[in-house]
């Protein structure tokens, strides 16, 4: 049942250490090196009671997150956001409107599975920077580091929700 899944879900903290929250933040910022796109990772252990109540799903969830950290918030509207719900063992890659035509749902549902698939193997901070690479690897040619000479938008390190 998913509302005990949601309950009684492990802490973020606990699912995710300092030294993987480090590597993760460090792969977002190479990432960015090849890029000039904006990731964010957001982590999430469990829906709030409202969304549960409500039956929101984790597609729902990632856009709600999406807007709520200002991912869309870029100038060259090229934000990217990386979700994980932890409770329901999932993924959402949530992308600005400048991906529009360039990077298409079934190339960021690639990214996705990898994550999935690591998840499954047990090591969440390797799954996710495996993850961001291959998202940067989409990323990268659409939009070449420093062509827009904006610098960094976004926070890198994880946000814990």
């Amino acid at each position: 049942m998913r509302w005990l899944r949601h309950v009684f879900a492990p802490s973020v903290e606990g699912w995710l250490d300092a030294a993987a929250m480090g590597r993760i933040t460090r792969a977002i910022e190479d990432s960015e090196r090849l890029h000039d796109a904006e990731l964010c990772f957001a982590v999430e252990a469990g829906l709030p009671a409202s969304a549960l109540w409500d039956g929101q799903s984790v597609r729902e969830r990632a856009r709600e997150v999406f807007a709520r950290l200002g991912v869309w918030d870029t100038a060259g509207n090229n934000g990217v956001l990386l979700y994980l719900l932890v409770a329901d063992h999932r993924i959402e890659i949530v992308a600005d409107r400048g991906f529009d035509g360039r990077v298409d749902a079934a190339q960021w549902r690639v990214a996705c599975e990898r994550i999935e698939h690591g998840l499954r193997d047990g090591g969440p901070g390797d799954a996710i920077v495996a993850g961001i690479d291959a998202m940067a690897a989409l990323i990268a040619p659409h939009f070449p580091p420093g062509e827009t000479g904006r610098g960094d938008e976004l926070c890198n390190r994880p946000r814990v929700l």
